[in-house]
């Protein structure tokens, strides 16, 4: 198979199994990866935890990532199968090099891909055009490592739920979407004490039950009805790889990954008091920053990317990072990695020490309307030159923030226009006070993109 080069994306390497990727591939990136480390390493041989999500096809892909890892001289840690996150952990518990994971995350079942990181950093960007550099041009370190196998699911679960202890029964319906989440979440969040209700918690790589993105409202739908039958306190639901958090308020009320993030960091202002910093990504809602700093905290708005968010909390030394997609980073009393798993535990337990509905802390903060994000298919090599015009168009009028693409700010509200680092498509977002001015935001810029020949 002709190596495919448009599968080494921005944040991770990704594609259509035995299309654009297969085992072959997988062994030329373990060995690529490996001779990166191999160069960079003082002393001894390098070590690297590899973990696999619960699609069908991921154990040979991991197979043939080892197997080049191991070619380039590099001792392997194999986790089996694991969520991303576990991955992350082993890499500061067992004291690795580096961390990879296979996974397709939140892709249709024919995808898959790998997830890097080194030194316990996010490895993404230059770092993985080095890699696809490497295979092309046959800059490969040759050696001999060797392969151990460890369970650290067990080890995770203690760890973990250690850290906790509810302050009040709290009933949550955890719905896994059959992804690698349902190896973790149900016994962990019952080793903290919560009352949990399964859902989708069987591990099946297929998805039989419906697609695991947390973020897309029609997969919730089984949810928020359990939730509402159940009358529990909340529902809180995974990505493939339960990197990803999304939740439901008691009455099925989607509660979005930008507001979690702020419930969480004004609950980390409360434990360590004002001047702490939020990372948080260019599309999430104003409120964030506006109730963020009116509570005493230092919010900062950056790259949209769970690598971007993780690189700039390393920079800065936040305690809290993440992304209205669920990406959520703690590093007050945790590693600084986007665990899912955890994020419910903390989730859980913020609610527990509340003592008040979940819809109850969301009424408090101020109200905005917004769109989802809204996806316009777009050339690939036009998509950067369309932002970059809007920069320079909507600058001449407003405030503009561009730290990833054109955030316009108009007041009463905000647009949107980002290119995506991943697919040829510029991502849209809008939000404001009233529906009546959303509205007239979004026309606005709709309007000015129809100048430029796209029509949303």
């Amino acid at each position: 198979m002709a190596l495919a080069t448009h599968i080494f994306r921005e944040y991770d390497i990704r594609g259509i199994v035995d299309r654009d990727l297969d085992q072959e591939v997988t062994r030329l990136v373990g060995r690529a990866y490996g001779s990166v480390l191999e160069e960079t390493q003082g002393g001894g041989p390098a070590r690297v935890a590899v973990g696999q999500d619960n699609r069908p096809h991921s154990p040979r892909l991991a197979e043939g990532l080892m197997d080049g890892l191991m070619s380039a001289g590099v001792d392997v840690v194999s986790l089996g199968t694991v969520p991303t996150p576990l991955a992350l952990w082993a890499e500061h518990r067992l004291k690795t090099d580096g961390a990879i994971q296979i996974t397709g995350s939140h892709n249709p079942p024919d995808y898959n891909g790998i997830k890097m990181t080194l030194q316990q950093k996010s490895f993404f960007g230059a770092a993985i055009q080095d890699l696809l550099d490497r295979i092309q041009t046959g800059r490969l370190s040759d050696g001999s490592g060797s392969l151990v196998h460890q369970d650290v699911i067990p080890d995770y679960i203690a760890e973990v739920a250690k850290g906790f202890q509810l302050a009040r029964p709290v009933r949550v319906v955890v719905d896994c979407g059959n992804g690698a989440g349902a190896l973790v979440a149900t016994d962990l969040l019952s080793a903290i004490g919560a009352d949990v209700i399964p859902l989708y918690c069987e591990s099946d790589g297929t998805f039989p039950n419906h697609h695991p993105d947390p973020t897309v409202d029609e997969y919730l739908v089984d949810m928020i009805e359990l939730v509402r039958e159940r009358e529990a306190d909340l529902g809180i639901a995974f990505d493939g790889d339960a990197d990803r958090i999304g939740a439901v308020d008691e009455n099925g009320t989607v509660v979005r990954g930008d507001i979690l993030l702020l419930l969480f960091g004004l609950d980390i202002l409360d434990q360590l008091g004002p001047g702490q910093k939020l990372v948080f990504d260019v599309k999430c809602s104003q409120v964030l920053p506006e109730a963020f700093a009116k509570a005493g905290g230092d919010p900062v708005m950056w790259r949209t990317g769970h690598s971007h968010i993780k690189a700039r909390m390393k920079e800065l030394g936040a305690p809290l990072g993440g992304e209205l997609s669920g990406h959520i980073c703690f590093a007050d009393n945790y590693i600084g990695i986007d665990d899912a798993p955890y994020a419910a535990c903390r989730l859980v337990d913020l609610l527990a020490r509340k003592d008040r509905p979940l819809s109850d802390l969301v009424a408090d903060l101020p109200q905005y309307v917004a769109t989802p994000e809204i996806r316009i298919e777009v050339d690939e090599e036009k998509k950067w030159e369309v932002v970059e015009r809007a920069l320079e168009h909507f600058r001449k009028s407003h405030d503009v923030i561009d730290v990833d693409g054109a955030r316009v700010l108009f007041g009463d509200g905000w647009g949107l226009l980002r290119t995506s680092n991943t697919q040829p498509v510029i991502v849209a977002r809008f939000e404001a006070r009233t529906p009546e001015r959303l509205a007239e935001i979004q026309g606005l810029m709709e309007n000015w993109l129809a100048t430029q020949g796209i029509h949303v």
